[in-house]
């Protein structure tokens, strides 16, 4: 392919998943989630290119159209996506980030890979953008791309943005290739993150790492000026009230509620992930029957758990921990016809999603930590009957938008969780609504269109060189 796109996005995944028709042949479909609705009206209008890779390991296509996107594929091979994708990426660089929940692998051969498959996205980037372009980095699976990119493409105008936490000092030091991922991010011009705690601990590190100076969140770098800023994320609020008011959402909705009888219904969706506080959530749910304090077919707690990352040992641990305790919890406290808990192990679209929503009374998002979890701002943009309550846990980026509305816990404080869940179970009404229209102001000033926007903003934004600027004496704050 030429060159030719003045805007690029460059991410793990493509933006479509392949389906398979009742003819039985293969086609491709957008893929759902906030980013991609988000990126794809500009790229439209930019005549962007995507790159990434289609989820089918060894699999080689050649550049395609679709939905109005040009998109680039990226060949991974299955040994490849074991060591990259579900090694380093998954293995290392995710528990890490999440503050070490699970003891993170450190491992030079899951490293070369890391290494290998970024610098084929980087090539990939160099060869499409036309010059001067905007090109724009998704996530911790391509740090190294943005100083990769620059090597061979000093005229592109990089971005790049962390979707997942960025740890403190005392975490990120343990990697053995720490000064490699500085380094490969500080390629870029500017670095994104979810939250100002995340973006302070990056300057810091660079300040400590690699002894570069900077002025508040603007590193100094080589012969440039590399900025560090928070955009925190949100949601397609548009298409999820589109989806609110559609009659068979709400028809079905009405049916799980009818199909759950008389309980007041709770409500978690996560991927099957150790970060989401699953176990947490469901033993102090149970407790709560041990105690007395709700009776079966008074409560039910439905839980969502997508399937994620099956084939890694870890995950498939994670998933009988949580079969065993759903069923030891039904089989101490439920009845016939009453079970406490109903788990699915499975991926439901978004109309059966926006439905759950809506049929729930108390939404439970309680990772242990979360860069931002979009599902806790999912529910809050459906809920435009201001009816239901949130409870959320402090170690989400949503936390810090949502304080107002929600009813925060530290989900490691179980007697704490039994108490929140009580609290939100017995909100009156008017305070549901006070709190929901709290938040629902938040989350639809700042939805996901917002989010892109701002972040385009500031990286076209002309910055002056290094060189027209005197340079600052080091600083700790």
């Amino acid at each position: 392919m030429s060159r030719g796109s003045e805007f690029v996005v460059v991410a793990n995944r493509l933006p479509v998943d392949r389906i398979v028709g009742t003819d039985g042949v293969p086609r491709w479909r957008r893929s759902p989630g906030g980013l991609v609705s988000a990126i794809a009206p500009v790229m439209r209008r930019r005549q962007g290119t995507w790159i990434g890779w289609t989820g089918a390991p060894d699999e080689e296509l050649e550049p395609f159209e679709e939905d109005g996107m040009s998109l680039h594929p990226i060949t991974q091979s299955s040994e490849e996506v074991k060591l990259y994708y579900e090694g380093f990426s998954n293995a290392t660089l995710w528990p890490l980030y999440h503050d070490v929940i699970a003891p993170p692998v450190y491992d030079r051969t899951m490293w070369d890979a890391y290494v290998r498959v970024n610098k084929r996205f980087a090539r990939a980037a160099a060869e499409v953008a036309s010059e001067g372009a905007i090109v724009w980095v998704q996530d911790y699976q391509l740090q190294l791309v943005p100083r990769m990119l620059r090597e061979l493409r000093p005229d592109l105008r990089i971005g790049f943005f962390l979707h997942i936490p960025f740890p403190p000092l005392e975490l990120f030091w343990q990697l053995p290739w720490r000064r490699q991922i500085l380094e490969g991010l500080l390629g870029a011009d500017l670095v994104g993150f979810q939250l100002p705690g995340a973006a302070a601990n990056f300057v810091r590190l660079c300040r400590r790492l690699l002894d570069a100076r900077y002025v508040k969140q603007d590193v100094f770098w080589e012969d440039r000026v590399v900025r560090a800023r928070a955009f925190p994320i949100s949601v397609d609020v548009g298409e999820l009230d589109a989806l609110v008011g559609r009659q068979e959402v709400q028809e079905r909705a009405q049916e799980i509620r009818t199909d759950l009888g008389d309980a007041t219904v709770l409500l978690g969706v996560d991927r099957l992930d150790y970060t989401k506080g699953i176990t947490q959530r469901l033993q102090a749910f149970g407790e709560l029957f041990e105690d007395g304090h709700l009776k079966p077919g008074q409560a039910v707690f439905v839980q969502i758990a997508t399937p994620s990352r099956e084939r890694v040992e870890q995950y498939q641990l994670l998933r009988e921990d949580i079969e065993q305790q759903v069923g030891r919890i039904n089989g101490e406290y439920g009845e016939i016809g009453f079970p406490v808990i109903t788990y699915l192990h499975s991926s439901y679209d978004r109309d059966e999603l926006t439905a759950l929503y809506l049929a729930a009374d108390v939404m439970v998002v309680t990772p242990l930590r979360d860069g931002m979890n979009l599902v806790a701002k999912e529910y809050v943009a459906c809920r435009k009957d201001l009816r239901g309550t949130l409870v959320l846990s402090e170690f989400t980026g949503a936390a810090a938008e949502l304080k107002r509305g929600a009813f925060q816990v530290n989900p490691y404080d179980i007697d704490g969780l039994k108490g929140t869940l009580l609290s939100a179970l017995a909100a009156e009404p008017a305070d549901q609504a006070r709190r929901m229209r709290t938040m629902r102001r938040r989350v639809i000033e700042n939805d996901v269109d917002r989010w892109a926007h701002s972040f385009l903003s500031e990286l076209e934004r002309p910055e002056r060189s290094v060189q027209a600027r005197p340079l600052p004496a080091a600083t700790e704050g």
